[in-house]
């Protein structure tokens, strides 16, 4: 059976992104992909600190020096087929811990590792404001794809003007990414 690990980011665990991802999650689970949760909101994740002269453990051998959640949820990263990156969209970026994982994420793996280079991704920003930010978090989210060198399905906007029918989409959206995991790229 086919794994793909969702890491979310909202403070909120009944909001808007909570919701485009249990949508999401629903897709997959009804194809018959296990799915695991992360929230990373509930993770102890802390910031880079740009170790030694800027490059730490990070650049040459893959880890992080600091002690937290961060190595435990790169280990699962490393074992899954696919990843869907769902954030709330804050000053036209993501979430700060989501910020805070990524940098280190991207430190670890773009350089010497490069285990997730290739792995398949869906990106899913979610705006309850005005959602004029939307499209330059997603653009954020896929810069650091690119610096990973995964392989990115799908880039998902939700904003509270959408809700209605894009959290039905977010349904059919995770069956299709499910067969993407499955057969790859068509």
């Amino acid at each position: 059976m086919k794994n793909v690990t969702v890491i979310w980011s909202s403070p909120n665990t009944d909001g808007l992104t909570a919701s485009a991802k249990n949508m999401f999650v629903s897709g997959l689970t009804e194809k018959g992909i296990e799915v695991t949760d992360i929230h990373l909101n509930a993770k102890h994740i802390e910031m880079c600190k740009a170790c030694g002269d800027g490059w730490g453990t990070c650049r040459n051998e893959g880890t992080c020096v600091i002690q937290d959640d961060f190595a435990e949820i790169f280990e699962t990263l490393k074992k899954t087929d696919g990843i869907v990156w769902v954030t709330a969209v804050y000053w036209q970026d993501t979430t700060e811990c989501f910020k805070a994982f990524f940098d280190r994420l991207r430190r670890c793996d773009a350089f010497s590792n490069r285990t997730l280079a290739d792995k398949k991704c869906v990106l899913i920003a979610c705006a309850g404001g005005s959602g004029r930010g939307t499209v330059e978090c997603m653009a954020q989210m896929e810069r650091g794809m690119n610096h990973l060198g995964m392989r990115t399905f799908d880039r998902i906007p939700v904003v509270r003007y959408n809700k209605d029918y894009m959290l039905p989409a977010l349904q059919s959206a995770g069956k299709s990414f499910a067969d993407c995991v499955e057969n790859g790229f068509k």
